[in-house]
């Protein structure tokens, strides 16, 4: 198990209707805690507003959803927040979690500790890696087509 607990943009940045930020290890419950004031049930998508710890000001109203380990993706405490895409209303959230001590996560690190915590195999590992390949090859290929004249 891992001791620091991370946090990262689950979807593609840029406009969009709604963004998904997802959080795991130990820090996560009372993550989720300081921004809506106690954890959802488990599994289940609870809609609420999103408070700044520090200042009590509304971020967002968003749906969260809380995993405990060890039945969640990492096999560790995980945490989804499904906000509003808008750049401000991310940059907002991203930094509420920082300033509660997580850490933005490394590029693969979720499916990492997923395989750590023996919730992936190697071979389950390798297909995530394959299906992010692709999908960074087609959202490529994609936003060249957007620029074409």
């Amino acid at each position: 198990m891992s001791t620091d607990t991370i946090f990262a943009l689950a979807t593609a940045a840029g406009r969009a209707a709604v963004a998904v930020v997802r959080l795991s290890g130990p820090g996560t419950e009372s993550a989720i805690t300081a921004l809506i004031g106690s954890v959802p049930a488990p599994r289940r998508a609870h809609t609420t507003r999103l408070r700044d710890p520090k200042t009590g000001a509304v971020l967002d109203q968003a749906v969260v959803l809380w995993f405990p380990g060890p039945s969640s993706y990492t096999g560790e405490d995980s945490g989804e927040l499904q906000i509003h895409g808008g750049v401000a209303v991310i940059q907002a959230v991203l930094e509420a979690l920082a300033g509660l001590g997580l850490r933005l996560a490394r590029p693969g690190e979720f499916t990492r500790r997923a395989f750590e915590n023996q919730k992936l195999d190697l071979t389950q590992v390798e297909a995530v890696a394959d299906l992010d390949r692709k999908s960074t090859r087609l959202n490529s290929s994609h936003s060249s087509v957007s620029r074409m004249p």
